[in-house]
């Protein structure tokens, strides 16, 4: 297990796990005994983007608004962003973002997203630096497809702010207020701290970070192993808020059912609740055994994909 620090146990399974793939990397296990981590190539204290894990966790803010009375399942978007004139999407209710199903694209195409996507891999540039305002300028008159599940980025992007505009906050501010942890969403790169790493891809090219305003609930937080294995040990216990958004409603595709925002699928005959994520220069993967009460959390500084790695991880220290 050269160049991993930390637990033992837990390093050694992620050194054999992870390979040489992921060099600068952390990972976290918590359950009935406790919890522990181990890192390779940085620090506990290191910020890693989280990408797409940044959805579930807003699925959590939206369970606890709706638990403390703010909004409803029912609630339309055109309630709490000022989406007037703006056409269908104003009526989507924040249930229907929620459970991604609200028939909005995965990107708004008035952001031009294959310009964007053609820079991110040519010259690593962020795809995402809008403002709310600009983002909101996207969705007018935008066609809305079917209710069938529809993962859409931009379905999540809404939801977190609006569940902000309704607590009367910005998300970036709602964020660590309600989990009080350090959990973060840097709208620029100025805003960026010492600690945070620079991401890069499977070959090792470095990769612009990822930060902007309207990009926050869906992909934009930034947060270290250690905040995230506080989050988990919470969510295992109950005492989080919105934990409530980790049970399954309703079918997103086939084998894979979710709640708010968080992702529920079978393995190896085990009921896992889980999401991962991914951005231009990280991976990100989150996954619990709710009925074991163990949980596994691996962040990567290196764009190379997790899920088996993360499942692995989690079935062996379930079984141990």
């Amino acid at each position: 297990m050269t160049g991993w620090s930390g637990d033992e146990s837990l390093a050694a399974s992620a050194a054999r796990l992870l390979g040489p793939a992921h060099p600068v990397a952390a990972v976290a296990l918590v359950g009935p005994h406790g919890a522990s981590t181990a890192t390779i190539g940085t620090s506990t204290d290191a910020d890693f983007e989280i990408g797409s894990l940044s959805k579930p966790i807003t699925g959590m803010l939206y369970r606890d608004a709706v638990e403390h009375g703010r909004v409803a399942p029912t609630t339309a978007l055109g309630e709490l962003l000022p989406l007037a004139g703006h056409g269908p999407v104003a009526d989507l209710t924040l249930e229907s973002l929620a459970t991604h199903r609200s028939g909005l694209p995965r990107l708004p195409p008035r952001m031009q997203p294959v310009r964007r996507t053609w820079a991110l891999w040519r010259h690593g540039a962020n795809p995402y630096g809008d403002s709310l305002a600009e983002l909101l300028e996207q969705v007018r008159h935008i066609r809305l497809g079917g209710t069938r599940g529809r993962y859409s980025n931009l379905g999540f992007q809404l939801l977190g702010h609006a569940v902000a505009a309704a607590a009367g906050a910005r998300y970036a501010d709602l964020l660590p207020r309600t989990f009080a942890l350090d959990l973060w969403a840097p709208s620029t790169v100025a805003e960026l701290r010492p600690t945070s790493l620079t991401g890069a891809t499977g070959r090792g090219r470095p990769r612009d970070p990822w930060v902007g305003e309207g990009l926050a609930p869906a992909g934009g937080i930034r947060t270290t192993i250690g905040t995230m294995s506080s989050l988990l040990a919470r969510t295992l216990d109950g005492s989080a808020p919105g934990v409530s958004a980790l049970d399954a409603t309703t079918s997103l595709s086939p084998g894979i059912r979710i709640g708010s925002g968080w992702l529920t699928s079978t393995q190896h005959g085990r009921t896992i609740t889980w999401h991962n994520g991914a951005t231009g220069g990280f991976r990100s993967w989150m996954g619990l055994d709710r009925d074991a009460s163990v949980g596994v959390i691996v962040l990567s500084a290196r764009n190379r994909f997790l899920d088996p790695a993360g499942f692995a991880l989690l079935r062996e220290h379930t079984a141990a």
